[in-house]
């Protein structure tokens, strides 16, 4: 009798978890034998099983794929036995992407998302967000009311950012054989190398000494070159960003700077049509030296006017021989924004007592309604005036006061008084190098010339270059206010330059011949300035202190003749 079909379908497979061996025997081959034809048609469904269970995923396959012949086995007999398990099988595709879990419909999502609690979640969520912002904000609020506000600025122009250079005599400067507006444009680069803002050029024009008729204040003498030349030199100089300042005072060879009193109608009319002139040429200002002979004093507010109406940007010099504060102050008068040299500083009897009664005495009278200027005279060299000991000090003292420091050529180097066969003695010879040096009164070193203080860090003319750029570079020193400190010692004159939040400094001076400590008081300061217990040098007049050392002032002692410059933080 044939062995009964197997059922169309079913939803479990046995598969042995024997080895073969297990199941052989006599009864085994009988049910082989008496079923080989079930089991042909067994094996081929059992094969198509092995390959929907191969196609399905790693991790839904049976342990152990059973062969065709033990399956057939199995499903003839009817029953399960040990070692078997059971797999569910899917019998179609249907079924299996059934079981795969592809996410929420957007149905779904969007009844979840509108269900009471996210509603209330996304809420809070977003409070949380617009309180967490406006707290920040608030902050950044409060931050900035409280912060200290920046001062204002003052507003400057370029001759108070930095030091003026007086070239008084064109052949003194350049020397014999190049002594001429052509050989100063090669010395241009040499001026931009000392850092100052301008230079004031001559007297250059035409002069017939005491010959009203023989001066012509729109004409170059044809001993320093032409128009085109000056053209020339102005172009070159506004490139390197240097100013040009026109010394037009009338007869510079003469013996009375300005003729004779009854002429000066004719030589303020000559005055009225240069400086329009030169105007026009493109200087940028102008210097007439000897005002105190100018008899109607009016006269220097009308050229102040005239050079003013072409611009604000360009300046008049007015100098003097007087060291009379009143009668300094009777020529700033009719003036708004006159720069005055003079030679009040001259006056000091060579102590730190005197000079600090000096400067203050002079801030006081003319700080409120004219910018100052410093210098020992309206023409002279420093060393005329200054002990070669003290140079370095007074280099410090005319950098860190509050104004613009003006300088003669041959300043940045000691230059001493010096002449050319048949040039008066106030007309120095510039010491460039020794080889151009040989018309110099006396011997000359490498020491005390351009080239030899060039090659030394610690020369004069090294402190004159560092010193004139950190009057140009720090707010402090450009336009800082200006405080006193006190000392005991007569030889000491120190004081403080500050500028709302930046870096101030502290200059200590000692013109004595010994060494002193600094014991400076504090009896008058703003409660916004006080001294801190350490400073860090800027620098020294001396040799022998290292750059950036911290210092404490209470144990502060100074060499003699030695100024040190000293910065310190502000601190809120």
């Amino acid at each position: 009798m044939d062995p009964e079909p197997p059922e169309p379908s079913t939803d479990v497979v046995s598969v042995s978890c024997q080895p073969p061996s297990a199941q052989s025997g006599p009864g085994a081959q009988d049910a082989s034998a008496g079923g080989d034809a079930g089991a042909m048609s067994q094996g081929t469904e059992a094969d198509m099983k092995e390959v929907e269970l191969n196609e399905l995923e790693p991790e839904k396959q049976p342990m152990n794929a059973a062969s065709g012949a033990a399956v057939s086995a199995v499903m003839a007999g009817g029953s399960e036995k040990n070692g078997l398990v059971k797999i569910k099988v899917a019998d179609d595709e249907a079924e299996v992407a059934a079981a795969k879990f592809t996410g929420l419909s957007k149905e779904e999502l969007l009844k979840v998302a509108g269900s009471p609690g996210w509603v209330r979640t996304r809420w809070a969520l977003l409070l949380l967000f617009w309180l967490g912002w406006l707290g920040m904000l608030a902050g950044a609020v409060v931050i900035i009311v409280q912060a200290p506000r920046c001062r204002e600025l003052p507003a400057q122009h370029w001759w108070h950012k930095g030091a003026l250079y007086r070239i008084g005599d064109l052949q003194a400067f350049l020397g014999r054989d190049q002594g001429d507006l052509a050989g100063l444009k090669e010395k241009l680069d040499y001026l931009s190398t000392l850092k100052v803002k301008g230079f004031v050029l001559g007297p250059i024009h035409k002069n017939q000494k005491d010959d009203i008729d023989g001066t012509d204040l729109k004409q170059i003498d044809p001993t320093f070159g032409s128009k085109e030349d000056f053209d020339s030199l102005l172009q070159l100089a506004k490139k390197k960003s240097i100013r040009v300042i026109l010394d037009l005072t009338p007869n510079y060879r003469g013996q009375n700077s300005w003729f004779l009193p009854i002429q000066m109608n004719t030589v303020a009319s000559n005055m009225k049509d240069a400086l329009s002139f030169w105007l026009q040429a493109g200087v940028d200002g102008f210097q007439v030296r000897d005002v105190d002979n100018v008899t109607d004093a009016s006269l220097l507010s009308e050229w102040e006017n005239i050079t003013k109406s072409f611009s604000e940007d360009r300046v008049l010099i007015a100098g003097t021989e007087s060291s009379d504060l009143q009668q300094i102050l009777n020529l700033l008068r009719h003036t708004k924004d006159l720069l005055l040299t003079s030679s009040y500083l001259s006056a000091s009897d060579g102590t730190g007592k005197h000079m600090k009664f000096l400067v203050t005495q002079y801030l006081n009278n003319v700080t409120d309604q004219h910018w100052c200027s410093w210098s020992l005279s309206q023409a002279g060299l420093l060393s005329s005036f200054v002990p070669a000991h003290l140079l370095r000090l007074y280099q410090l003292l005319l950098f860190t006061l509050p104004g613009t420091p003006v300088f003669s050529s041959g300043d940045e180097i000691g230059l001493m008084a010096a002449a050319l066969p048949g040039q008066p003695v106030k007309a120095p010879v510039m010491l460039w190098d020794e080889p151009s040096s040989v018309n110099s009164a006396g011997s000359v070193n490498a020491n005390m010339t351009v080239q030899g203080q060039s090659e030394q860090p610690g020369s004069l003319l090294s402190l004159f270059r560092l010193l004139s750029y950190h009057r140009s570079k720090e707010r402090s020193l450009l336009h800082g206010d200006f405080h006193v400190l006190s000392s005991s010692e007569p030889d000491s004159f120190s004081y403080i330059r500050q500028w709302d939040q930046n870096d101030r400094f502290l200059v200590v001076l000692n013109f004595g011949d010994v060494d002193q400590s600094a014991m400076l008081g504090v009896p008058d300061l703003p409660a916004s300035t006080s001294l801190p217990a350490r400073v860090t040098l800027e620098l020294s007049t001396q040799p022998g202190r290292k750059e950036g050392t911290s210092l404490e002032l209470e144990h502060l002692r100074l060499q003699p003749h030695e100024g040190l410059l000293l910065r310190f933080s502000h601190v809120a």
